[in-house]
């Protein structure tokens, strides 16, 4: 996938949609009280700079960094919009790559973050977002 080509995903209604510009590095999984709840594997990049976002959400606000966007009809979780601005200036969000068609995004590799105990990332072990797709 070239940088001029888009993942998209979108809730199960198709409410809610969002694109990722490009092929995401890495999806996140995370271990945290809300991530592991909502089973969500996490693709990041900066709000209008490789991932817009379009459909009205409900939002759960999770602490003092992240807001959690969800659809009203069929309840998925879309994206996090991280409420503050990065040193760069720009608003880091996360996609929910579960959302996406498993074909264009399969290969890309998972990183298991320790949310709930160290924030940490944890060492790779050669897993894939297919290896989590079931």
């Amino acid at each position: 996938m070239t940088t001029t080509e888009m993942i998209h995903g979108s809730c199960r209604c198709g409410t809610i949609q969002w694109r990722f510009k490009g092929t995401p590095e890495s999806a996140t999984v995370c271990n945290c009280t809300a991530c592991h709840r909502y089973g969500a594997l996490w693709a990041y990049a900066y709000e209008g700079d490789g991932i817009h976002v379009s459909g009205p959400t409900q939002t759960y606000t999770q602490g003092r960094w992240v807001v959690f966007h969800f659809c009203s009809v069929c309840g998925c979780v879309a994206y996090w919009r991280g409420l503050k601005n990065s040193e760069n200036g720009q608003r880091p969000m996360g996609v929910n790559l579960r959302l996406a068609d498993l074909e264009s995004v399969a290969q890309i590799p998972i990183v298991r973050h320790d949310g709930l105990n160290t924030t940490d990332d944890m060492p790779q072990d050669g897993r894939c977002v297919t290896d989590y797709w079931y």
